[in-house]
């Protein structure tokens, strides 16, 4: 058995939200999970053919040897300890009733394809830019209407008889997922467990686990604000000399009065966090129970250099991206030459030996923002970690162009447990495989702005300025009316007091234009001779 190490040095995110509907005594004890489709009110939608509920599936395909139990983990052969039926969709149908439509399929129908864009958070405009805070304060304080998170493991429900179940915000049902998919394994009673065991991170699924975690989170957000043209933007801190996302425009400046808190400017200041004391629930052998546990905290720059010297480097980048094998050996944190291992972090980006002494590209962002980002099964409680994780993905896309794998070249067996290409992903309902997400995003339906052709780019970087314009038009619109008027006014009353004195003769005329006539001495114009001639006027300006 394992003592738990220490949690700057582990960075793994967690997922395993359950259906409200498929929370209920009756369906845990029925071990199903196909909830009625609103359209019909048909399990699934299957009168409508939406889906039908069906047997899970699951491989037998051995695991690797990380992980040397069997049945004592409910994330085992996931999801056969709650449910032995799901739904199962069809077509571009999608979700745990198959009510929602597949990544890059909309309308009533699924059947509109359209392409998202992830842009770069630092080219927003201003305007996107209050929308991605004001939609990340609204999740975090919206109950989520679909989920609830578990606080409690099925022996502890009594098989089912006693659910254990909480609400949670929108944002914080993923914060859940993180650390139960991160979790160590509960073996019975305190300080009893085992901690070489991570159903997303140190093995071949971290990048298309989390790549479906992002994928579910857009998904949510869209539902929450009925805007279907939300994406995640990704936060590019390659050669970043600071966290310069770190701002209250954006994620939050640190607090004048206690450089590990937030800035009283920031919406973030007032957030609270959840599941970030993983050492206290293994201590006591229990679940997080989902209840607040004090302010979100970011110190970044003040971290543990002996364990991440810096922000990675584009160098270490164009390292990492030309490693041209997946994964490699043991499929774990000591794999050599793996483009996985060593983007994730464990993998030197300069050398590409495993088992690194000092953290790299991934891991090295959690550890330099030294706050509840540095808790792995915590660190979803900063919205930084989306932004992040944007760009992860990014990396791993570029990746995917590059080497056009073939899912075959995904791990088929002998991965730690949770990773090989047909392990459903823990703890996504609808399920998910692994290897699902081995595929480029273009598939799924979404795009990154960096990655365009300059045709494409050239038009991405005018949309701010066309939405900045998009605000400003009526003002000017206004004040283009209100000139128009103005002259309109001016010009009649010229032509009244013009009517008013036809015929009508200004005495001494001569006199008043001689006294007012003053001496030309030169012509108001530039000569090549004169001085002023090297100095640009008005038009050569334009």
């Amino acid at each position: 058995m394992k003592l738990i190490p220490s949690l700057m040095l582990r960075l793994r995110p967690s997922q395993g939200q359950f259906p409200r509907l498929c929370a209920t005594r009756e369906a845990l004890l029925r071990k199903e999970c196909c909830p009625p489709w609103d359209g019909d009110g048909s399990a699934c939608g299957a009168s409508s053919g939406r889906g039908f509920c069906r047997d899970v599936e699951v491989s037998d395909l051995p695991d690797g040897p990380q992980y040397p139990f069997s049945g004592l983990d409910d994330r085992e052969r996931w999801p056969l300890v709650f449910y032995n039926r799901t739904c199962e969709c069809v077509g571009n149908f999608m979700g745990f009733n198959c009510a929602d439509c597949k990544f890059g399929y909309f309308g009533l129908n699924c059947n509109e394809r359209r392409e998202s864009v992830r842009r770069n958070i630092l080219h927003l405009s201003r305007a996107q830019k209050i929308r991605l805070v004001s939609y990340l304060n609204l999740a975090k304080h919206t109950v989520s209407q679909d989920y609830v998170v578990a606080t409690g493991t099925y022996r502890e429900m009594q098989n089912g008889s006693n659910p254990m179940f909480a609400d949670a915000s929108v944002y914080d049902v993923f914060v859940w997922i993180h650390y139960y998919v991160s979790r160590n394994a509960l073996l019975g009673g305190p300080g009893n467990v085992w901690t070489d065991v991570d159903f997303a991170h140190w093995a071949p699924a971290f990048l298309p686990w989390h790549r479906l975690y992002l994928l579910h989170w857009e998904h949510e957000i869209r539902k929450l604000t009925g805007d279907m043209s939300f994406t995640i933007p990704y936060w590019d801190w390659r050669d970043a000399r600071g966290c310069d996302v770190c701002t209250d425009e954006l994620m939050g400046d640190r607090s004048p009065q206690d450089p590990s808190l937030l800035s009283p400017g920031s919406v973030f200041s007032s957030w609270k966090v959840l599941c970030s004391q993983a050492e206290d629930y293994n201590n006591r052998g229990v679940l997080c129970d989902a209840r607040e546990e004090g302010p979100l905290r970011r110190n970044p720059g003040n971290h543990n250099r002996n364990v991440v010297e810096r922000l990675p480097t584009t160098a270490e980048v164009e390292f990492t991206l030309g490693l041209t094998n997946y994964d490699t050996g043991a499929m774990d944190r000591t794999a050599n030459m793996s483009f996985r291992n060593t983007l994730e972090g464990f993998g030197d980006p300069r050398t590409g030996l495993g088992n690194s002494s000092r953290m790299g590209m991934h891991a090295a962002i959690h550890v330099y923002m030294n706050g509840s980002m540095s808790s792995v099964q915590g660190s979803a409680n900063d919205p930084i970690f989306l932004l992040h994780h944007a760009f992860v993905d990014c990396i791993y896309e570029q990746w995917l162009r590059r080497y056009r794998p073939t899912p075959s070249q995904y791990p088929e067996s002998n991965a730690p447990i949770g990773h090989n290409s047909e392990y459903h992903m823990v703890p996504f309902l609808p399920l998910q495989r692994n290897r699902d997400y081995f595929i480029s995003s273009k598939d799924l339906g979404y795009e990154y702005s960096n990655l365009l052709d300059a045709s494409q780019r050239l038009a991405e970087s005018m949309r701010p300025i066309l939405d900045e314009m998009q605000d400003v038009w009526p003002w000017l619109l206004l004040a283009a009316l209100c000139g128009g008027i103005l002259a309109m006014a001016t010009a009649a009353v010229i032509v009244t007091v013009k009517r008013r004195n036809r015929g009508f003769t200004w005495p001494h005329m001569r006199g008043w234009r001689n006294l007012f006539t003053l001496p030309e001495t030169q012509p108001l114009i530039f000569t090549h001779n004169s001085e002023e001639s090297k100095h640009p006027n008005y038009q050569t300006a334009m």
